[in-house]
């Protein structure tokens, strides 16, 4: 195939056309393709080039578009983090992805300073908006198809996070499936609103990239209150609003929240989590929205299946699958199901990515199977017409506000504790995450467990959506007869 770049794509806009909004800041796509390419020559003579990688610690600013642009269209490889995190979670994160340089924005310097504090190997690029404004422009590079162009942080049911390599093609195939949807996505007139975080999946390719690819105008904020979304939706007319569960509850069920509001939104989204009837109906009792929904993986590129478009999907369903994606529901012998009974989740195509980084040079950790098929672990049923409900999970994967959690991540952290002999994590249903985290811990030989000190120690170590809800001191855990933890007693 010939040399092609993602950034291209998101650039090829009317240079006149507002691009970015943050806060008094704006950019037109003309002054956004000029700012990416002076950041690419910087980059450059910073010594940074194709393959190489680079994190990005930045919160919702227009950082981690420049840096997207300039690092994907340079031919090198981003990995945004999490500027959130605790130094000890932080430093994981960094070294599934062996960077080989730190590109740390203002909003990301307190992160950063806690890290160094704890002592790093990281090289940083310090920035500010306007980093690189006077050096040397550097043209977009052409890439095979198949160069790896992000790396997003997913996690498993076993190991630490897992960054999952998504290619030039996975986006691009991502962002024309989303774009054939038959609904009006002519960027002239939308605006969109990104004030879920950026390091994950959904906010910077379902939001951002989609905005961009688009030719769209993106409303760039951290997320601080519904309050503040329900203002910056009306100040800036936005047509497009995306996000998880969290954010609907919390836009429905806010009494300064009002409709008037929200008469400019033309699509309003959900993903990342289930959604329930209640809240479906909610949002549109409450908001006077319709509110669709979609179902997708990081290792996909965030988009199977949607309702969008689709007014006769069912309530309870994902809807269908978008362009390009094949799927098939298997039982535990990989056949496949009948329609109405449940199994699992088996996706393919362009989108799905080839695999998860390894460090050190390893070649990439692919879960597909022979035929190319990559098991989600989601168990769903579908109907006659082709329609998906996501039912349950075949893995123990807990899922808080869209975000993955590895139980096992927890229970290494929870037995770190002097206090703490032995510790199984499992989920427990919760009306505004979906799903939220329970520990059960067993106590070390002539101590005494202080719960809440033991949540304060997780606190230390975790990012807040992984720290344990709940915990709940027992006499010992369920094990099996080779002495593996049985979760499914926990529950």
């Amino acid at each position: 195939m010939p040399p092609v770049n993602l950034a291209d794509r998101l650039l090829s806009h009317p240079p006149h056309h507002l691009a970015l909004v943050c806060g008094s800041r704006l950019l037109t796509y003309g002054e956004l393709a000029e700012r990416a390419a002076r950041w690419r020559g910087g980059l450059a003579a910073a010594g940074i080039g194709p393959g190489q990688r680079v994190a990005v610690l930045a919160g919702n600013d227009e950082t981690v578009v420049l840096a997207e642009l300039a690092l994907v269209g340079a031919g090198a490889v981003v990995a945004p983090v999490n500027p959130l995190s605790p130094p000890a979670e932080l430093s994981r994160e960094l070294a599934a992805v062996d960077p080989d340089a730190v590109l740390v924005s203002p909003s990301g310097e307190a992160a950063w300073a806690a890290l160094v504090a704890e002592q790093t190997r990281w090289v940083d690029l310090r920035l500010d908006p306007a980093a690189w404004s006077d050096v040397e422009a550097a043209p977009v590079a052409g890439v095979d198809p198949d160069t790896p162009a992000l790396l997003l942080s997913t996690s498993g049911t076993a190991g630490g996070p897992k960054p999952a390599v998504l290619t030039h093609t996975n986006l691009d195939a991502s962002l024309r499936a989303m774009l054939a949807l038959p609904v009006e996505l002519a960027g002239v007139g939308h605006v969109g609103l990104a004030v879920i975080p950026l390091f994950h999946v959904f906010g910077l390719n379902a939001v951002v990239n989609l905005s961009l690819a688009m030719g769209a105008t993106l409303v760039l904020d951290d997320y601080r209150s519904p309050q503040q979304v329900a203002v910056l939706t009306a100040t800036h007319q936005v047509t497009i609003l995306a996000g998880p569960p969290t954010l609907w509850r919390a836009l429905a069920h806010h009494p300064d929240v009002t409709p008037e509001q929200f008469t400019s939104v033309r699509i309003a989204l959900s993903g990342a989590a289930r959604l329930t009837g209640e809240l479906h109906r909610a949002v549109g009792d409450r908001l006077g929205l319709r509110l669709d929904e979609g179902y997708g993986l990081t290792e996909t590129c965030a988009v199977v299946a949607t309702t969008l478009g689709r007014p006769g999907a069912p309530a309870g369903t994902v809807g269908g699958l978008v362009a390009g994606v094949e799927a098939r529901l298997v039982d535990n012998d990989g056949v496949d199901v009948l329609v109405g009974d449940p199994g699992e989740v088996l996706v393919r195509g362009p989108m799905v990515s080839p695999g998860y980084f390894r460090p050190a040079g390893a070649p990439l950790d692919d879960r597909r199977d022979a035929e190319g098929w990559l098991h989600t672990g989601d168990v769903a049923i579908v109907d006659e017409h082709g329609h998906l409900a996501v039912v349950d999970r075949v893995k123990d994967l807990i899922i808080v506000s869209g975000f993955n959690v590895f139980p096992g991540e927890v229970e290494e952290v929870l037995v770190l504790h002097p206090d703490v002999s032995a510790a199984g994590v499992v989920s427990e249903a919760d009306p505004d995450t979906g799903e939220a985290v329970v520990a059960h811990v067993v106590a070390a030989e002539g101590r005494t467990i202080d719960v809440d000190g033991l949540i304060e120690h997780c606190r230390s170590q975790l990012a807040r959506y992984k720290v344990p809800r709940r915990v709940e001191v027992r006499e010992g855990l369920p094990e099996g007869l080779g002495g593996k933890l049985r979760r499914r007693h926990l529950r």
